[in-house]
């Protein structure tokens, strides 16, 4: 294969995943890691990616580029519905406590499934779940299902994503204490820890962080290696990371250190 073809096809995985591994494109395409890394090279020259550590992300997931919700739900949704199943099985069979939502696509499959799985259970055996949201797209789902006690943290909406933010929003979150939180990040890595584009919404998964006694994250693989603009918390405030592949070798050792579960959906 020429290497202006394996270039194109690189293009249409970032196209199609949002970012890339150069051992996994290496193994891909029978070739070097070195001659990956000169493809990813000629590719940034041409602006059509960012190179990070391990590989590259698409030209669009820079630092401060943060997708609507809207683009979000139509990427990796395969992906997010398998994070999200394995996600509550943070939550033991009979399970009557209280939970929190955050704002953000994978987070919204958790708050389908749990719905889902709450209308399972028969009147005398289903669990009662206190859910709190931020997210103005939760909380509709959340609101009617049967088996969930709803409270909505208001304050100013962040269009971007349709989630309060803002001081009043930290403040209210600051007085819970969630039996469990479901995070959502744009990034994860090794040296940044969690980090988002956004410094209100950074204000907003640092109160949740502080406030939850077990913190789930959910990240996608495109977020895996990832380092936004602003950080919310460190590899150390995270109990569990659900994803759907393997963290780069560098973050595994990072979250091993730190005493993190990894759950591969």
């Amino acid at each position: 294969m020429y290497a202006v073809e394996r270039q194109q096809l690189i293009e249409r995985i970032l196209l199609d995943e949002g970012r890339v591994a150069v051992v996994e494109l290496a193994r891909r395409f029978d070739v070097t890691t070195e001659t990956v890394r000169r493809d990813l090279a000629s590719l940034e020259q041409a602006g059509a990616l960012v190179r990070v550590h391990g590989g590259a992300v698409a030209k669009d997931a820079d630092s401060t580029t943060e997708p609507t919700v809207l683009e979000r739900t139509q990427q990796h949704g395969a992906a997010k519905q398998a994070i999200a199943a394995r996600a509550l099985s943070a939550l033991p069979a009979g399970f009557r406590g209280s939970v929190f939502i955050d704002a953000g696509t994978t987070t919204a499959a958790i708050a389908a499934a749990l719905t889902a799985r709450l209308a399972t259970g028969t009147e005398r055996h289903r669990e009662h779940v206190e859910a709190v949201t931020h997210s103005l797209t939760i909380a509709p789902a959340l609101a009617g299902a049967d088996g969930i006690s709803l409270t909505v943290i208001g304050g100013r909406i962040r269009g971007v994503t349709a989630a309060a933010v803002g001081a009043d929003a930290v403040a209210a979150i600051s007085r819970l204490r969630p039996d469990i939180a479901f995070v959502g990040t744009n990034g994860v890595s090794a040296d940044f820890g969690l980090s988002t584009p956004d410094p209100d919404e950074a204000s907003i998964k640092s109160a949740i962080i502080r406030a939850a006694r077990t913190v789930v994250v959910v990240a996608d693989a495109s977020k895996l290696g990832r380092e936004l603009l602003v950080t919310f918390g460190s590899l150390d405030d995270i109990d569990v990371l659900v994803t759907d592949t393997e963290p780069p070798a560098a973050l595994a050792a990072a979250l091993a250190d730190s005493g993190v579960e990894v759950w591969i959906a």
